[in-house]
């Protein structure tokens, strides 16, 4: 088999064979009386009082613990905040910002943007920027939609409002563009694979079990990676994430990664400025509803 030959300056910055790129989603506190935990759902008409607490450890534990694990190991994350969480929690929002992790956008709250009229989906955004942007001094250039489903409108309005990638797209394991009224608009992908939420969700996941699953991927994408652009992405929530044992799982995982050579971790604003400059990066078609 013929190996493709790596341009001028490699794949990747510094000619690193993998990237790998973490998310730390910001979120809890901006959910609404009814949203979902990991309880049996109760009868209609009555009171969630334990729900609720299970959202206020990603804030009270969650992201401290999980802001020192990327100090421990000197990686940047990419955190996609929802404004309301953020208003609620401006210290830890400041914080994660301080330590050089990137501010990117989740909407102004959970109500999912594939519900939203276009006008109500472009004020959620436009809330969500002034938020993040007022609190921890970054404007967002990053967008992650509500589980991902965007609407027709979505990509032209994040066009507007000067946004410079989205990650709501599983169909590579590299950043591409795509076409938004004829200009190229970038995709840094994301995962549902390597995500605590949808891991941990059934609690059937255990944190040694994680660990493995990170370890499968990241081994054959470092192999593919000598002859292609490669990106592995990690995604943790605040709630999840956050908790001691993803913690534990995460720490051994990442120094298993640093144990190779050529890794590296960017901010997905990082990827996407990198991938856009280069001649070689795929283009998705335009999307069709």
């Amino acid at each position: 088999m013929t190996k493709t030959k790596k341009p001028t300056g490699g794949f990747w910055p510094n000619n690193a064979q993998l990237v790998i790129s973490i998310s730390t989603q910001f979120e809890a506190g901006a959910q609404g009386a009814d949203a979902e935990g990991p309880f049996p759902p109760m009868e209609p008409g009555l009171v969630d009082t334990i729900t609720p607490t299970w959202y206020e450890y990603g804030m009270n534990e969650g992201i401290p613990r999980l802001l020192d694990l990327w100090d421990k190991h000197d990686v940047k994350v990419t955190s996609h905040m929802v404004g309301e969480a953020v208003e609620r929690r401006p210290d830890l929002a400041k914080e994660l910002v301080q330590r050089g992790h990137e501010a990117a956008a989740h909407g102004y709250n959970w109500t999912p943007q594939f519900a939203m009229t276009p006008d109500e989906e472009r004020e959620s955004y436009e809330k969500n920027i002034e938020v993040l942007e007022r609190i921890t001094g970054q404007r967002p250039v990053g967008f992650n939609a509500f589980w991902m489903r965007q609407t027709r409108a979505t990509l032209e309005i994040l066009q507007d409002l000067g946004f410079e990638y989205h990650t709501d797209d599983l169909g590579r394991d590299e950043p591409a563009t795509m076409p938004v009224r004829g200009k190229p608009f970038m995709v840094v992908p994301y995962t549902l694979r390597c995500n605590d939420i949808a891991r941990f969700s059934s609690q059937g996941m255990t944190g040694a079990g994680f660990e493995q699953e990170l370890k499968a991927e990241f081994d054959v994408l470092y192999a593919e990676g000598a002859d292609r652009r490669r990106m592995m992405s990690i995604s943790t929530h605040d709630r999840i994430g956050g908790a001691p044992g993803v913690v534990n799982a995460l720490d051994r995982f990442l120094t298993y990664a640093k144990g190779h050579d050529g890794v590296a971790f960017m901010r997905k604003d990082e990827i996407a400025r990198f991938a856009l400059a280069q001649d070689n990066t795929p283009e998705n078609p335009a999307r069709t509803f």
